[in-house]
């Protein structure tokens, strides 16, 4: 264990200390309830030692609990005259966020955020890990995650961006030259090029087994066939937005679209002190979303 995470897990204990109340600490702190009692859990079993005794009405320090409370008072204490010695950066919008985003997302959304970002702060910089595998934002590197999920991590900050959905799209020419799919059982007759690991497409009435010429691991190659005239592709619907507003992609069997599957998140770790960019940077992203609408 860090010495890092043992200090925030006693800051946790000194505020709910004050208060003896997991509700109002956590509310104060600005994390969840569940969170905050698994920290304390967690700060004892290091200690070795119980901190509180907890019944259903009340909370009370125990004497280990009350020494460790007024030893966290003394390091908060010089903590923050640290910060207040050495956190001309901390409180600056300055410096480099690294961030973890799907390939699609980054495509569309994140690359024209960071950009805009940085016409109103030029001092930052990013590193952006565009891909699909699922960091430990308390372990690695990373500042703040985007994610494609229904089920944020509850130990995580987590804020909602946008709901959207799958649609299946194919080029006009594509549907001049082999005809508009009515129905599902219809699909067997085209070409549906897929991602490697989805032969099966979820529809509202029931998954229906696909095949075409083609199958990849990259949506971005998808939505290119698609648009040569190559085939059917189910995809994001916010990836070929501005394909189908132009006319270059068309939706087909529209009404057999599932509803609320999707939402993408942004989330970062819960931290007493979060810096002044990353506040800054995930209040610009929730504006920026804000000013979007999103027909699905």
């Amino acid at each position: 264990m860090s010495d890092f995470k043992r200090v925030e897990r006693l800051m946790l204990f000194v505020e709910l200390a004050q208060h003896l109340n997991f509700t109002r600490a956590a509310e104060v702190l600005g994390v969840s309830k569940g969170h905050l009692s698994e920290q304390i859990k967690k700060l004892e079993f290091e200690l070795q030692c119980p901190l509180l005794v907890r019944t259903t009405r009340s909370v009370r320090l125990t004497q280990e609990g009350e020494r460790a409370f007024q030893q966290g008072l003394r390091i908060r204490s010089q903590v923050l005259e640290l910060e207040r010695n050495v956190s001309s950066e901390h409180d600056s919008i300055v410096g480099t966020l690294r961030i973890t985003a799907p390939k699609m997302f980054a495509e569309i959304f994140l690359f024209d955020i960071c950009a805009k970002f940085r016409e109103i702060h030029p001092d930052i910089e990013f590193e952006i890990n565009s891909s699909y595998t699922n960091f430990n934002l308390n372990q690695d590197d990373i500042d703040l995650a985007f994610r494609a999920t229904m089920n944020p991590p509850e130990n995580m900050v987590a804020s909602l961006l946008m709901p959207y959905q799958h649609y299946l799209v194919a080029s006009p020419s594509y549907l001049q030259a082999n005809g508009t799919p009515e129905n599902l059982a219809n699909l067997n007759q085209h070409q549906c090029l897929t991602t490697l690991h989805q032969s099966v497409w979820p529809m509202k009435s029931q998954d229906v087994a696909v095949d075409g010429w083609m199958a990849t691991n990259e949506n971005h190659l998808l939505k290119q066939q698609a648009l040569l005239g190559h085939g059917i592709v189910r995809i994001a619907s916010y990836y070929v937005d501005r394909e189908i507003q132009s006319g270059l992609l068309v939706k087909v069997l529209e009404h057999e679209y599932l509803q609320g599957q999707n939402s993408i998140y942004l989330f970062y770790p819960q931290v007493i002190y979060p810096s002044q960019k990353l506040k800054a940077f995930v209040k610009f992203v929730q504006e920026y979303f804000n000013s979007l609408t999103f027909g699905i």
